[in-house]
């Protein structure tokens, strides 16, 4: 029964603060608050009852699949959720503390309609879902965008929603030719009969997952359909952007749920449809991200910059579709995360505190905790860049020794190690011009926050350094995450469990 709860609780809780005298009361923020550390609750136990290896299915409405509705519950799945709702609740916490959430009535519906979308995409066992999963945590995150008014953020916006509605309609685009291949949406369902499929349809199959992979690609802001990512992050508020952090991981992972099950070794003319194009792609991803982040003339936008970089080293290892490098790349997600969305809360403290200044990065005056922040800076920095003694430099290592052997392992270790370089140069520069150069001459600025304000930031510290004090758990996690995502029979067999037995190896 668990396994509804995070797309059920955040549904009621959107509803319950859309009531006027709860939105525009503190009501709001208490209910939003509550909901938020209850699906943190959630999905521990979600992941602790994951962690055996059984692939559980619940079944809406009872109607077995690929009939009715599937929410499948394994440790992909519930590795995400957990992630998501992490993130949202020290994001919540922040934008709770700094009243941003009071520069508008709607940010706690819009933010919990936010994870509604991100849950439902990360647990349904269904293409069609998965695209109105998609709609609904894309509605909410235009309006999360627009949050606190302002001409940037309504062009950006526009841009944003543009951009989106052209992946809307690519997806169902693809959708379309599928079903008509196929005759189904289940994934599971999908896997068998793509496998089946005769050879006058592979053709059109083969095109309907090229046209899907790439509207995943789109939303995980793969080069050259990243263009959208800097702008709208930076232009929004920090604390938004923090938990747009995990939006590109939703592309991310749908690339990895529907090419290794769908389109896998045996899925015929469509097996493997986008490894021949998406290696290269994330190796320039990488560069292009890090190359932003040594040119970026503010925080938000080097943080934005950040989580392109980020997101092309992730797919760098994703793209090899091997069990190990996968494992590799499931180990370096949570980092990369994490990384983003504390440069983006750093970012609102040192902009809060700067004054007129705001975030640029531009010499100014000392202002009030500017140890403190500079102290979050070099963590979130050497987070970002990967560097030791973080977990980013573990998760590019693993990534690194994994690719060892691949066909373009030069190309892979010279884009990771270069985009590492291209990044310390950029944080470094940033560091200096924020913390060195702005000790010099006239007076402390005067705080404008509460002190509390940076306790999110140093959780999100305290995950990083976790990840690596229990690196050896994580790493047999990943493998283990790894290894149940490459054994496609054991998932259909799972959803489809009226269905002839199935057995599929990956390749």
């Amino acid at each position: 029964m668990l396994t509804i709860v995070p797309i059920l609780l955040p549904a009621v809780v959107a509803a319950i603060t859309l009531i006027r005298m709860v939105r525009t009361t503190r009501l709001g923020a208490i209910f939003s608050l509550a909901s938020s550390a209850a699906l943190v609750a959630v999905a521990i136990a979600l992941f602790a009852e994951a962690s055996d290896g059984v692939i559980r299915v619940y079944r809406l409405g009872d109607w077995p699949a690929p009939f009715g509705i599937v929410l499948v519950l394994d440790r992909l799945s519930t590795m995400m959720v957990l992630l998501t709702n992490v993130l949202a609740l020290c994001v919540l916490v922040h934008s709770v503390v700094t009243q941003l959430d009071r520069r508008g009535w709607h940010f706690h519906p819009m933010f919990q309609f936010q994870l509604l979308g991100l849950n439902g995409a990360f647990l349904t066992g269904d293409l069609f879902n998965l695209f109105v999963f998609f709609e609904v945590l894309l509605i909410a995150s235009y309006g999360l965008i627009l949050h606190g008014q302002g001409a940037a953020r309504l062009q950006a916006g526009v841009q944003y929603v543009v951009v989106n509605l052209v992946g809307s309609t690519l997806f169902l685009i693809a959708l379309g030719i599928l079903y008509g291949t196929t005759g189904t949406l289940n994934m599971a369902d999908m896997a068998l009969r793509v496998a089946a499929a005769p050879a006058g349809d592979q053709p059109l199959i083969r095109v309907g997952a090229q046209v899907l992979i790439v509207v995943f690609a789109l939303k995980a802001a793969l080069l050259p359909l990243q263009l959208w990512l800097p702008r709208a992050y930076s232009s929004t508020s920090a604390p938004v952007a923090a938990l747009f952090a995990i939006l590109t991981k939703v592309g991310v992972y749908s690339i990895l749920r529907t090419t290794v099950l769908i389109f896998g070794a045996d899925a015929g003319a469509a097996a493997w449809a986008p490894a021949a194009w998406m290696l290269p792609a994330a190796l320039l991803t990488i560069v292009a991200g890090f190359v932003g982040v040594l040119a970026a003339k503010d925080m938000r936008l080097m943080a934005a910059f950040g989580i392109i970089g980020s997101t092309g080293t992730l797919l760098s290892a994703i793209a090899l579709f091997q069990p190990d490098t996968v494992a590799a790349g499931l180990y370096y997600l949570p980092h990369s995360v994490l990384a983003g969305a504390l440069m983006f809360l750093v970012a609102d403290l040192v902009a809060r505190a700067r004054g007129d200044t705001d975030d640029a990065l531009t010499p100014d005056g000392p202002f009030a905790r500017m140890g403190q922040y500079g102290a979050l800076f070099m963590l979130a920095a050497i987070a970002l860049a990967g560097l030791p003694p973080l977990s980013g430099f573990i998760g590019k290592l693993l990534i690194l020794a994994a690719s060892a052997d691949a066909p373009f392992a030069a190309w892979i270790w010279a884009a990771i190690l270069g985009g590492t370089f291209l990044a310390i140069l950029g944080l470094a520069r940033a560091g200096s011009i924020l913390f060195w150069k702005s000790r010099d001459g006239g007076e402390l600025t005067a705080s404008r926050i509460s002190a509390w304000a940076s306790a999110p930031a140093w959780v999100l510290c305290a995950l990083l350094a976790a990840l690596t004090l229990f690196a050896g758990p994580v790493t047999r996690n990943a493998e283990a995450t790894s290894a149940q995502i490459f054994a496609v029979g054991g998932y259909v067999n799972a959803v489809l469990v009226d269905q002839p037995a199935f057995e599929m190896e990956a390749k």
